[in-house]
């Protein structure tokens, strides 16, 4: 469903991306790994419309988008989470769920049917992000991990085909790092959705058991399960290292 073919990206006299290519099957679970400096959120900022490619091209669906404005890339179906959590404090965690909601409804003119038609996807919702008990909570009260969870289920309402997360788990303890993995492998099974995930903590990526996606100096050097690159002596020695064990 998603199509990078080429592209490139300069920074003044720096190339941060480099003829970089990369495609993603619909309904899959892709994951980004590489050293800091590679690329990654750069990648992500050209795929959402934040930033312009110097070259190359972005399909979507077969339809090219790339330099398109980010809110008409939203529309076409790409949602994407920060690091930072996106969320609105002051308003209850329902509330924040409701607004992605109203957006979709609106690209597809039912928003007069938000209230009268979506009790069961707000109860799916909360399920999915685990705040059914604090729905009607602030935000600004929740812990760092229910936030993100919060997010991601933002983005699920926005109903969006593919979905970007950056770092979903910093800052996160182990418990809710496996209960991160397991929400994310989720959004694949019981939503239909495609995500693609930029992470560094490695015993994440081992829990989604997906597709690997391996950047270095702003290219894509290997693609496979994390058993097969974990055998690629470029890969260990410029990114991996102790953590192959992980």
């Amino acid at each position: 469903m998603l199509e990078i073919k080429s592209i490139v990206k300069r920074f003044g006299g720096l190339t941060v991306l480099n003829d970089l290519s990369l495609s993603l099957e619909r309904g899959s679970v892709n994951c980004i790994i590489g050293p800091n400096g590679c690329g990654k959120t750069t990648l992500f900022n050209l795929v959402t419309g934040r930033l312009r490619p110097d070259q190359g091209q972005i399909l979507l669906n077969g339809r090219d988008v790339t330099g398109l404005p980010a809110w008409r890339i939203a529309n076409l179906g790409i949602s994407r989470k920060f690091q930072i959590p996106g969320v609105y404090p002051e308003l209850s965690v329902v509330e924040n769920l409701i607004v992605p909601l109203a957006a979709s409804q609106r690209k597809s003119g039912l928003l007069g049917t938000l209230f009268s038609r979506n009790t069961d996807r707000l109860a799916s919702l909360l399920d999915l992000c685990g705040l059914a008990h604090k729905a009607t909570a602030k935000v600004e009260t929740l812990a760092h991990g229910e936030k993100q969870w919060l997010e991601i289920a933002m983005l699920l309402a926005f109903d969006a085909d593919l979905i970007l997360l950056d770092e979903p788990t910093a800052g996160m303890s182990v418990p809710e790092t496996q209960k991160t993995a397991e929400l994310v492998k989720r959004l694949q099974t019981e939503f239909g959705k495609t995500v693609l995930v930029i992470e560094h903590d490695m015993s994440f990526v081992r829990a989604l058991e997906c597709r690997l996606v391996v950047m270095l100096r702003g290219k894509v050097v290997r693609e496979g399960s994390l058993e097969e690159i974990q055998k690629d002596p470029e890969v260990v020695a410029a990114y991996l290292g102790g953590a192959v064990a992980c």
